[in-house]
This record gives C-alpha cells, sequence and structure tokens, in this order.
C-alpha cells in the first residue's frame, strides 16, 4: 500500500494504534510514580472518585478534540483547531501556551526527573557537567530519530510506551495478591476543598494527550484515527491509573506517607524485594525518556504549522528533502528544552504551565463549537460528540472551575505571559509588514 503524502508534504504514516500508545506514553509520565502517595495521603481510599470524576471532566475534553481533530487534519493539534476557527491571532497565543508554556517546561522537568532518578544509583549525576552531557546524550538520540523519519520516531514511542508499561503492569497483576482490604476503605468524606485540590493534582496527571495531535499531519485516514485513537489512549490510561491506585493504596494504607517520594518504589519492594526499589528507579527514567521523546516528536510540528502560516521564523517550516521530517523546528525545540533543562529556570517559570494548559484545553473547546456550525463542513461526514452542547458544557465548566484554584501569583504570571505574546504578535506583524 502506497504511504500517502499530507499537503504539506509529510508522509501520513501514523495509524490508531501508533496515536493510541503515544497518547499512553505522553500521559502516563513521570507523575504516576508519586500521584498514587499524594492521593492517598490527601483522600485515602476515597481518591479513587476523584479518579472517576476527573476522568468524566478529561473524557469531555478529549471527545471534543477527537470532533475538531476529525476535520482539521493538518498538522499543529491545538494550533491549527484554535487558528481555523479563531484567526492567526487566536492560533499564536495558543501556540505560544501550548509549546513554552506547557510543552518545554514540562519536558525540561521530565529531563531533571530522570537525571534525579539515576542519581540515586549514580550520584555523579548531581555534577552539574555530568548533568549536562547526560541531558546533551539524551536530547542527541530523539533528535536524530526523529529526523530520520516520522514512521521510525513513531515505532520507537510506540516501543517505549510498551516497555515502560511492563514494570507498572506488573505491579498491578502481582501486587492484588498482596492488597489488605481493610485499606481500601475510608474513614470520612474529604472536604469540598480537598476534593477540590486533589482533583487539579489529577487534572495533569491525565494531561499531555493532546501534544500526540501535534502530528495530525502525518495521521493515516485522520477522520478515523484521531477518535478512535483518543478513546482507546485515554481508556488504557484510566483503567492503569486506576488499577494502580488501588494496588497502592491497599498494600500502603496509611504507611503511604511514609513513602510519599516513591510510593511504587516501595510497593515494588515488598512484592519482590530490594530489586523492586531499582527497577522502578529506571522505570522512573525510561518513563519520563518516553515522554519526552513523544514530545520532541508531536510539538514541533507546531512551530512547523505555525511557521507555514507565516507567524514563526520561516526557516522552522523547511522539510527535510530525504526525511520528509521538519528538522530544524525538531533541532530548535529540542535545543529549548535542552537549555531550561540545565538552566533550571524552568522551576521558576513552571507556575504557568498548569494556568497555560487550561487555556488551551478551553480554547479548543471553544474551536469545536465554533467549527461545529461552519456551514462549510456540513457536506463531510466526520465523528461529533453526541449530546449537543453538553459534553463541551463539561468541559468548559471544569476547566473554569480549575481556572478559580489558581492563587494570585499563577494569575498575574500567566497575564504578563500571555500580554507579551500579544505584543510579540503585533511586532512581528510590525515587521513583516515593513519588509
Amino acid at each position: 500500500m502506497p504511504i500517502l503524502t499530507s499537503d504539506e508534504g509529510l508522509k501520513r504514516v501514523i495509524g490508531v494504534q501508533g496515536l493510541a500508545l503515544s497518547i499512553v506514553n505522553m500521559v502516563i509520565g513521570s507523575g504516576i510514580f508519586v500521584l498514587p502517595a499524594l492521593i492517598g495521603m490527601a483522600m485515602g481510599a476515597f481518591g479513587i472518585f476523584g479518579y472517576i470524576f476527573c476522568s468524566i471532566m478529561m473524557a469531555a475534553i478529549m471527545l471534543c478534540y477527537a470532533e475538531v481533530g476529525a476535520k482539521i487534519t493538518t498538522s499543529g493539534g491545538s494550533y491549527a483547531y484554535v487558528e481555523k476557527a479563531f484567526g492567526n491571532f487566536s492560533g499564536f497565543i495558543i501556540n505560544w501556551l501550548f509549546c513554552f508554556g506547557w510543552g518545554i517546561l514540562a519536558s525540561a522537568a521530565m529531563m531533571n526527573i530522570i537525571a534525579d532518578s539515576l542519581a540515586l544509583l549514580w550520584p555523579s549525576l548531581l555534577n552539574p557537567i555530568y548533568r549536562g552531557l547526560l541531558f546533551f546524550f539524551l536530547m542527541g538520540i530523539m533528535v536524530v530519530i526523529n529526523i530520520l523519519g516520522t514512521k521510525q520516531a513513531n515505532i520507537f514511542v510506540k516501543s517505549i510506551s510498551i516497555l515502560k508499561l511492563f514494570p507498572i503492569l506488573g505491579i498491578i497483576v502481582f501486587g492484588f495478591s498482596h492488597i489488605k482490604v481493610h485499606n481500601l476503605f475510608w474513614q470520612n468524606v474529604p472536604s469540598l476543598k480537598t476534593f477540590s485540590d486533589t482533583t487539579l493534582i489529577l487534572f495533569f496527571a491525565f494531561a499531555g494527550f493532546e501534544a500526540s495531535l501535534g502530528v495530525s499531519g502525518e495521521f493515516k485516514n485522520p477522520k478515523k484515527t484521531v477518535p478512535l485513537g483518543i478513546f482507546l489512549g485515554g481508556a488504557i490510561v484510566l483503567i492503569v491509573y486506576l488499577l494502580l491506585q488501588t494496588v497502592t493504596q491497599g498494600i500502603l494504607g496509611a504507611d503511604i506517607i511514609a513513602h510519599k517520594n516513591a510510593p511504587l518504589a516501595a510497593v515494588a519492594e515488598k512484592i519482590i524485594g530490594p530489586t523492586g526499589t531499582t527497577l522502578l528507579l529506571f522505570t522512573a527514567a525510561f518513563s519520563c525518556f518516553g515522554g519526552v521523546s513523544a514530545d520532541v516528536m508531536a510539538t514541533p510540528r507546531s512551530l512547523f504549522a505555525c511557521a507555514n502560516d507565516g507567524m514563526f521564523p520561516k526557516f522552522l517550516s523547511k522539510v527535510h528533502s530525504k526525511f520528509a521530517t521538519p528538522y530544524l523546528a525538531i533541532i530548535t525545540y529540542a535545543s529549548l528544552i535542552f537549555i531550561f533543562s540545565v538552566s533550571g529556570g524552568f522551576k521558576q517559570l513552571a507556575v504557568l504551565a498548569s494556568a497555560a494548559l487550561l487555556l488551551v484545553y478551553l480554547s479548543v473547546i471553544l474551536a469545536t463549537i465554533k467549527l461545529r456550525n461552519n456551514k462549510e463542513d456540513e457536506s463531510e461526514k466526520t465523528f461529533k460528540v453526541p449530546g449537543g452542547l453538553i459534553v463541551p458544557f463539561i468541559g468548559i465548566a471544569s476547566i473554569v472551575w480549575l481556572l478559580t484554584s489558581l492563587n494570585k501569583w499563577e494569575i498575574i504570571s500567566t497575564i504578563i505571559f500571555i500580554t507579551t505574546i500579544c505584543l510579540l504578535f503585533f511586532v512581528m506583524k510590525w515587521m513583516r509588514k515593513n519588509n
């Protein structure tokens, strides 16, 4: 079967399985190794309901992505959807919020988690020089693989997704026999504020799936691949999270507080002994590496798409003549991750990431509603979320609720960041006009 090429010159090589595994890889990242303890400490066994409640919110958002992603089949993911619905200005802001406010900072954080995990085995990685060399080596591997071709990069991401799930699935399967049933009963129902704060943590544990849609210009039959891939990937993530929380809470119980920094490692030690701790440290590092790899594969396509529209520097739109990949966008994006990884400055800016992603999600839901009413697309049948505006409303209400949980500093930082982006847009527009 011949490989189809998109209008952008990119090859359509990613199917339902590839998208689903990419979503699993992006979402099940570093947070899963500390999340069970955070939830258990806050709500105890009642935390299971937090997962269920949060999954309903994320399902509403993912369904909106599935609908709009089936219609807009060019590269760019969130940027492409918002730009199509509301124009260049809105798309420009969303692309900056997503690429910098979420993507680069989150990946830089995961790179440091890799170093921190391995430093427990090799303390020399606490040295900034060795740490920087590790970052350079790992980012170099990701860049080379992604430049060589999207198909190869997708196979790499698939492999990591499968391999990193084995230890986690091992904990779930072999951990059930170690569960103490009394640890799964809750003594009291948490307060609304506690539930709200915990849901905010869980919300971001489910976040990240949208980055996988950055390669939408390389999906095979996107009208089918996007909704099915999102549904399958989201279902796997939810099932894994629910089972993992049940096993961790059931084994550790009240002792979960004593293992708040590495609850899964503690569970693994109880199941197979000291070797389990070492295995989980490697798994944590490997999981983060997989998450950053998937990000380096997907997010540069947003830079590429924006450059194609004349909103980012033109060199980012160049496609490799042999490998048909946006190689300069990949190199640029990976370089920025490396810089923030070694500088550590992302820790001060990471507060922007949470608000940035919420605003990206809100914009995509609004874009879904706007494009649904676009008469031009009525002749073409694509996936449409059932129930009218009920699902988008659930998504909007959830996001607004979570935004109200942001503190004063987070709100001010977000406003300053968006204002800066707006000024940059008009400066670039003025420069193009006068050239």
